[in-house]
C-alpha cells in the first residue's frame, strides 16, 4: 500500500540535469529585507526556505547552491531576524526565512518577524513553494506545527524536506518519517512528497534541486 507523504523518489536524467543546470549558474545575495516596502521586485519565480533554528537550513542552501559561505549559520538560535533573498541565474529567487523557534529573542521581537512572515507569505504572488526543513533526528516539533498552520492561512504549498537524514539508523528514521506523516495530514497545504537529505553527505540535494527547476 502507498503510504501517504512517500519519500520523493529521484527523478529521472532529464530532470536532474535540469536541476543541475539551474544551481550551476552564479548565486547571488541580492539583500536582507526586514520590512516589506523592503522586498525585490516581484519578476521572477521564487521558493522559500524555513524552519526552526539549528535545523540545518543554511547548511542545505549552502549544499543546494555549492556555496558553502552563502547562507551563513550561527551559534546564536534566532540570529537571523532578516528575510534574505538569493539570485540563482537570471529567473529564480531564493529565499532564507528567519529561523523560528528561539528561547533566546525577546517577545516583541519575535511578533515583529511573525508579522513580517505572515505579510510575506500571504503577499508574494510570485511564491511557488515553502521549503519547510524538518530535523530528522527530532520530528515535528510545536513551532513547526505553527509555521505550517500559517502556510495553511496563506494557502501557500509547503513541502517537507527532512534534514540530517544521515544521524540516525534507518530504523529510528522510519519512526520519525511515521510521526512527520501523520503531523502532515492535518495541513491542506502539505504537499504530498517528502525529501530525505543529508547537507553534509549530499543525500537529496540532485533530488530538491530537481523539484525546484520543475516548478513553473
Amino acid at each position: 500500500m502507498q503510504l501517504p507523504f512517500p519519500l520523493a523518489q529521484e527523478p529521472d536524467e532529464p530532470t536532474i540535469e535540469l536541476g543541475r543546470k539551474l544551481f550551476a549558474g552564479d548565486t547571488e545575495f541580492v539583500k536582507g529585507v526586514v520590512a516589506m516596502d523592503g522586498l525585490p521586485p516581484a519578476d521572477r519565480l521564487e521558493v522559500c526556505f524555513a524552519g526552526r533554528s539549528n535545523v540545518g537550513k543554511s547548511s542545505l542552501i549552502n549544499a543546494l547552491t555549492g556555496r558553502k559561505g552563502l547562507a551563513r549559520a550561527s551559534n546564536t538560535p534566532g540570529r537571523t531576524q532578516e528575510i534574505n533573498f538569493f539570485t540563482q541565474g537570471p529567473d529564480l529567487f531564493l529565499v532564507d526565512l528567519p529561523g523560528y523557534g528561539y528561547a533566546e529573542a525577546p517577545v516583541a521581537v519575535v511578533a515583529k518577524w511573525q508579522r513580517l512572515l505572515r505579510a510575506y507569505l500571504s503577499g508574494r504572488q510570485t511564491l511557488r513553494r515553502a521549503f519547510v526543513l524538518i530535523d530528522a533526528r527530532h520530528g515535528v516539533k510545536a513551532v513547526d506545527e505553527e509555521i505550517m498552520t500559517l502556510l495553511d492561512q496563506s494557502a501557500v504549498t509547503f513541502q517537507v524536506v527532512m534534514t540530517k537524514c544521515d544521524k540516525k539508523a534507518a530504523a529510528v528514521l522510519d519512526k520519525t518519517l511515521d510521526q512527520v506523516r501523520a503531523a502532515l495530514a492535518k495541513h491542506p497545504a502539505a504537499y504530498p512528497e517528502i525529501v530525505a537529505t543529508s547537507a553534509e553527505k549530499g543525500e537529496g540535494i540532485a533530488t530538491l534541486r530537481a523539484i525546484i527547476a520543475a516548478l513553473d
